[in-house]
């Protein structure tokens, strides 16, 4: 079986790496990325596509050109090891942009489209991703949107909600959406979502932030997952659900064991592996390679 990261960042954006160095202890580097990913068995990781200017306004930045890609990984290294979901600033879509986008979407180390809900106060079904919602569709690649909680305290939660996803859903069924972080803190709407949309999929990155210290005090703080565990058991689909960690925010080793702990009995080769394959269906080739 194939393990797949679903969701990490490596792009040069001043929180990551202050949260990486201060407070995840990870080497943000792409050489510290595999070096993790090689010591975990993780055959290949997903990077969601974004980008600040330096100097500018901070993340989430409005300046930046739609397609936003993984600016440190080297050239030559895209598709080996990483694919990529570049990045839509909503700011910056326009037919002008398209050309660029549909550029990025031939590469065939890009395997999805990202949408950051929430940093950007637009609402999933806003006009302005009309178009990228049918570009993705004809590409036959999924639209990852941000859910949830912002890293960011700019962020506005309303646009993050996961109960928005369920009107594009429905108003665009050629598509296959990917709901990053399942909707924390709000994962049972999440779960509803998922359970009613047959082209909706979630994946579990990003529900602890820290060293492996950190994680382990918030493992065991009481109560603290339960909303996790009801919406597991509401949902009871596993086979939508993808294993991802929101790496450089966390180290990759615990996060593992926590998303193995917590996971249904039988449904590891969908979680870790499967349902990525299915969702990024470009990945298979990767894989092969």
């Amino acid at each position: 079986m194939a393990v797949i990261d679903a969701h990490i960042h490596l792009s040069t954006i001043s929180s990551f790496a202050s949260t990486a160095k201060q407070h995840s202890l990870v080497d943000y580097t792409y050489q510290g990325l595999i070096r993790e990913m090689d010591q975990n068995d993780i055959d290949l990781a997903v990077g969601m596509g974004v980008r600040e200017f330096e100097g500018g306004e901070g993340f989430p930045d409005s300046s930046p050109n739609t397609p936003m890609g993984l600016d440190l990984i080297p050239a030559k290294e895209k598709g080996r090891r990483t694919a990529e979901c570049v990045g839509i600033n909503p700011y910056r879509v326009g037919r002008r942009n398209m050309p660029a986008l549909e550029a990025a979407l031939l590469e065939p180390y890009t395997v999805g489209i990202k949408i950051y809900l929430g940093y950007y106060p637009f609402y999933a079904f806003d006009d302005v991703y009309a178009p990228v919602y049918d570009l993705a569709a004809s590409f036959d690649l999924p639209v990852v949107f941000h859910t949830g909680d912002t890293f960011s305290t700019r962020g506005l939660l309303k646009y993050a909600h996961p109960l928005t996803i369920d009107e594009v859903a429905v108003k665009h069924p050629r598509n296959r959406f990917v709901m990053a972080h399942l909707g924390d803190p709000w994962m049972l709407d999440a779960a509803e979502v998922l359970y009613k949309n047959p082209n909706v999929f979630a994946d579990l990155s990003g529900l602890m932030v820290g060293d492996t210290q950190e994680l382990k005090r918030i493992r065991s703080t009481p109560h603290f997952f339960d909303h996790f565990k009801h919406a597991l058991a509401f949902c009871d689909r596993p086979d939508k659900l993808m294993f991802g960690t929101d790496w450089p925010l966390t180290p990759i080793a615990p996060y593992m064991d926590f998303i193995d702990h917590h996971v249904p009995a039988g449904s590891r080769n969908d979680i870790f592996g499967d349902t990525a394959l299915h969702v990024f269906s470009k990945l298979k080739c990767l894989i092969r390679k």
